[in-house]
């Protein structure tokens, strides 16, 4: 259950870090389709900027009245589908950052049908442009005019109205010769002083070539004017690919680091439930220098100071049960000395009596002993001399010794298949004596034995008529010198430490701790 808790804490970090992977991609995505869009609104305004700035350029410098009457012109001249207008800033409808954009110099740029706004220098103006697409028509005729515009000015000031025009992003130059590769229906065009249309370069960027009429002969007679590229991103699905991509590496890097911590963590864990179990030679293996194995490190230091304490524990409980047998055997020496000088009834029942706590004392050393050197062996990780034991005729052993001294019980093994065990087999009978002979001494008249064959494990179970052990005191019964019932225990030569020896021998076998329900008593051993 603990792994299992263990395993869903990390999947719900695995689902975390997933919905988090997956709102950054949401979040790259949205910001790409943001990008992009400034990207179009910024190329649209590059496009529209020369063909405004050509237009500013022919009407500023008139009047109102003049700038009326050739609108009109212009708009001809642009297209048939084209219309301009002129309308006062306090008429338009704008918003706040559309002004300060107009404030700026800057172009409105609206599509679907396309509508160019820009204002007048120095004026309360707006110039309107209207149309439903762009066409070629309406580029070579921007070009004309420009064209026509330089033409008419002096030699002089011919590069300052370039400059102006070319500071929105066109590519505006004049040549004093044509391109090497213009083919002859190309050079016909340009004699009759129309616009030709190129697509050069490796990219086939646009440009387009006129003549300027009425140029000088000192002048250069060509003006080449190229459209600003447009430097398109990836396009969506590549994007998309290239995206997932980083995502699945980036998922697969963090599950592996993860993957990792938490077989390292695994490892703690499955650490800890040895030692938990008696297993304290158990140590974590330190690979790393980081947090976790500085955790592993701490680990171990703990380990090693339980183990060393715990020893120091056995030890002076092995010592001073020891010690205690000599007294006891002087007592019994002294006792059986009196017992031969007197034969004074009353004095030989006290010595009777004497002589019954003197073994009843013998035996609490004994099961100190055998507790202590249960525990000895786990801490000091001992390892058990094991051979092959035939249970069921353990089991009829056990109950063979003990059927004599409870007179009154039934004790029977149940039939079942024959079933050997890589065991310890003096301490695996003294388990199943003591669970038998507790049984014995709360059952009402009869015991009975079963031996199970599991996979990997056998089975023992020891059941009995008696009243059982309530559900709240199960895990109680197996702590040491722990009594149910003091009276009843003292009455019956309980001490408290029998199932705490099961509890130890069946653990150092690999086993499941013995468990309670009701009145039967189950020990899992495992096999070898």
């Amino acid at each position: 259950m603990r792994w299992i808790k263990y395993r869903g804490s990390f999947l719900r970090f695995y689902l975390l870090l997933g919905l988090t992977l997956l709102a950054i991609f949401l979040i790259a995505m949205t910001g790409r389709i943001l990008i992009e869009k400034v990207g179009h609104d910024d190329y649209r305004e590059q496009l529209a900027h020369f063909p405004m700035a050509v237009l500013m350029a022919e009407l500023a410098p008139l009047s109102v009245v003049e700038r009326e009457q050739r609108l009109p012109a212009l708009s001809q001249r642009l297209g048939s589908t084209v219309e301009l207008d002129l309308v006062s800033v306090a008429d338009a409808d704008l918003t706040f950052f559309e002004q300060q954009r107009l404030n700026r110099g800057g172009v409105l740029v609206e599509t679907a049908p396309w509508r160019l706004r820009q204002r007048l220098r120095n004026s309360s103006w707006l110039l309107s442009l209207t149309l439903d697409e762009w066409q070629e028509q309406q580029w070579q005729a921007t070009v004309a005019l420009a064209a026509e515009g330089l033409a008419s000015l002096p030699l002089e000031r011919r590069e300052a109205r370039l400059d102006e025009l070319a500071s929105t992003r066109w590519s505006l130059r004049l040549a004093n010769q044509l391109p090497d590769d213009l083919s002859v229906q190309q050079h016909q065009t340009l004699a009759r002083g129309e616009v030709v249309t190129r697509l050069a370069g490796e990219r086939l960027d646009i440009t387009l070539l006129t003549p300027l009429s009425g140029t000088s002969p000192l002048g250069p007679p060509w003006l080449e004017a190229e459209l600003p590229a447009y430097d398109d991103p990836l396009p969506l699905h590549l994007h998309l690919m290239l995206l997932l991509s980083v995502m699945m590496i980036l998922t697969l890097v963090i599950y592996l680091i993860m993957r990792n911590i938490e077989s390292r963590m695994a490892r703690l864990e499955l650490a800890a439930t040895r030692i938990a179990s008696g297993r304290l030679e158990t140590r974590v293996k330190v690979q790393q220098g980081d947090f976790l194995g500085r955790l592993g490190m701490a680990f171990n230091a703990m380990a090693s100071q339980v183990q060393t304490l715990l020893r120091g524990q056995q030890e002076m409980i092995r010592a001073v049960s020891h010690e205690l047998r000599t007294p006891v055997a002087r007592i019994r020496f002294a006792v059986q000395m009196v017992e031969d000088m007197t034969d004074k009834p009353v004095i030989q029942r006290q010595l009777q009596g004497i002589d019954a706590d003197i073994s009843e004392l013998d035996k609490l050393v004994d099961e100190i002993l055998t507790y202590a050197r249960l525990d000895g062996d786990a801490v000091n990780a001992t390892e058990m001399e094991t051979s092959l034991v035939d249970c069921r005729a353990m089991v009829e052993r056990v109950l063979d010794t003990l059927a004599p001294l409870h007179d009154n019980m039934t004790l029977a093994l149940l039939p079942g298949p024959d079933t050997e065990l890589l065991a310890e087999p003096r301490y695996l009978q003294r388990a199943l004596q003591n669970l038998v002979s507790n049984a014995c001494r709360y059952g009402r008249s009869r015991v009975e034995v079963r031996v199970w064959d599991e996979p990997h494990l056998v089975r023992i179970d020891v059941e009995d008529d008696g009243p059982g052990v309530p559900k709240e005191s199960r895990t109680e019964i197996f702590k040491p010198f722990t009594r149910l019932d003091d009276s009843r225990a003292r009455s019956s030569g309980g001490y408290g430490l029998g199932l705490s020896i099961v509890q130890k021998i069946i653990i150092r076998h690999g086993g499941v701790s013995p468990l309670t329900l009701a009145p039967t008593w189950v020990a899992r051993v495992l096999r070898c």
